[in-house]
């Protein structure tokens, strides 16, 4: 740490508002524990990771145990740079440093921002947003996080924000700019675009870390790294975005098992029809490759891995990363249907430890990295892994009819409570007796978009007052949504739509 206070002066130990500090006090342990003990955290546990828990028990990661992981992973991580050579401790050291507390706290708080369902909320709640709402930046989880960060949640400091340190509130920027900031961008192919931008600049960026609101704090949070380039991760951001792509390919499998949603009979028709007929699938047209036939789905994720990653793509190292994935996971873990026994439990652990280790030794740090990479990403045979892997999540989990049959009656759930709560706050005769917490709300984000139309007006279609009451009221019912659980989402749709008959149970918490 010392390398750093040198380097940084405060190495982003600052936080927005001044507080005392206890003697003893270490000022990136104060902003885990705040982050650890908000009641947005808290909510993770009844919050969907990938598949829905009901029916299967404590088998299927949440967001908060998923979370615990992620922070475990960056935490070994960043251990591992710390006793690293010479050579990449200073490059680190350089860029910013690498706190593993600052990363724990990262990654705890990576996931706030979600909303109740898993992803497919997250896409519904942004169609919502920009499309009834008119929200021009719309709803993404990684900027809710943020948002959640400086504005909504409170501490002993200020009402609005948890006051963390600069390098914590940096290190959870995984897509350092807002969402309209690309809107003025020329068309780009995806080699030549960060991950998550996507390439139709009038949509803005499809993955982003601040909203407008919160975009002048975002960049005095990034300020204090000068070392680190416009639109990349700081260090340990980084180190947080590689851990938390470990545990969705690694743990998330262990669910998917143990559950008995992945079976061994199609994964492994899957793979075993491609490395059996590579060059025969090269040569077919996109047009002629249909994901239904075995094979056909792997080579349309190998030609979208290299169409937008062509710096690190390799068909020799992808193909040993299917063959690896097909010997470890399909012919050693798949090959015995999970019983629940000690000797199952075992087995699933030994295959967890062994890719965890893999994937976790295989992280190397660079000076100069392509747009499309971090300072720490992992090494080029790791990385062919996890395309591998996600591929099976992608292909034999979350693009089952069963589970999109479930999914589909989730989106009505976020869409009817959008226009349930703006309806309400819109009925003159009524508004008053809408959720005390929503009023608050809506009052408190109708101020910060005033100040955001004082700093800067562009951002604003209209210039009447009504313009800025409009979006304050759609942020605020939006940040209301995204804070339920499943749960509560599915209890207040019940009693907003007359559906419930269960009152005070499924209206607490309000």
């Amino acid at each position: 740490m010392e390398a750093r206070v040198k380097t940084h002066v405060t190495g982003g130990r600052e936080r927005a508002i001044a507080e005392v500090q206890r003697e003893g006090e270490d000022e990136f342990r104060v902003d885990i524990e705040r982050i650890r003990f908000s009641p947005y955290f808290s909510r993770l546990s009844s919050v969907t990771q990938v598949i829905p828990q009901a029916g299967s028990g404590t088998l299927v990661h949440n967001r908060l145990t998923h979370s615990l992981k992620v922070s475990a992973v960056a935490r070994s991580i960043a251990i591992r740079l710390r006793t690293s050579d010479e050579k990449t401790r200073s490059l680190v050291e350089h860029l910013g440093g690498c706190d593993p507390v600052v990363v724990q706290a990262a990654a705890a708080a990576h996931d706030l921002g979600h909303p109740p369902f898993g992803h497919l909320g997250e896409q519904e709640l942004d169609r919502v947003a920009r499309g009834f709402l008119r929200l021009p930046d719309g709803f993404e989880g990684n900027a809710q996080t943020f948002r959640i960060l400086t504005a909504l949640d409170s501490c002993d400091a200020t009402a609005r924000g948890m006051n963390l340190t600069r390098a914590v509130r940096a290190a959870v920027l995984k897509y350092p700019w807002t969402r309209n900031e690309w809107r003025a961008l020329a068309p780009l192919s995806p080699e030549l675009l960060p991950r998550g931008v996507g390439t139709d600049p009038a949509a803005g960026a499809l993955k982003y870390s601040a909203y407008d609101i919160e975009a002048h704090e975002m960049g005095d949070v990034l300020s204090v790294f000068p070392t680190i380039a416009k639109h990349q991760q700081t260090i340990e951001s980084s180190v947080m975005d590689i851990a938390d792509d470990i545990a969705y390919a690694v743990h998330d499998l262990d669910d998917f098992y143990r559950a008995g949603v992945l079976q061994y009979t199609s994964v492994s028709a899957e793979l075993r029809a491609w490395l059996e007929n590579t060059a025969g699938l090269a040569a077919l047209k996109q047009v002629e490759l249909d994901a239904r036939r075995p094979g056909h789905a792997l080579e349309l994720t190998w030609r979208r891995a290299l169409a937008k990653d062509p710096w690190v793509a390799n068909p020799e190292a992808f193909r040993d990363s299917v063959q690896r994935v097909g010997h470890d996971l399909v012919d050693g873990l798949l090959a015995v249907p999970y019983n629940g026994g000690l000797g199952a439990d075992r087995a699933v652990t030994a295959f967890t430890r062994r890719w965890i280790d893999r994937l976790q030794e295989s992280v190397i740090v660079e000076e100069n990295p392509t747009i499309r990479s971090g300072h720490v990403r992992l090494g080029d045979a790791a990385w062919h892994d996890v395309i591998v892997l996600k591929f099976v999540h992608a292909r034999f989990v979350l693009e089952r009819p069963d589970l999109a049959v479930y999914q589909r009656g989730q989106t009505r759930i976020i869409r009817s409570l959008a226009e349930g709560f703006h309806n309400w706050l819109n009925d003159v005769q009524d508004a008053g007796r809408a959720p005390r917490r929503l009023l608050d709300s809506v009052e408190a984000t109708t101020e910060e978009y005033k100040q955001l139309k004082e700093r800067s007006p562009e951002h604003f279609r209209q210039a009447s007052p009504h313009e800025v009451q409009r979006l304050g009221q759609a942020r605020a019912i939006v940040d209301y949504i995204a804070s339920f659980t499943d749960a509560q989402a599915v209890s207040l749709n019940a009693l907003l739509t007359g559906t419930s008959d269960n009152l005070w149970e499924a209206g607490r918490g309000l």
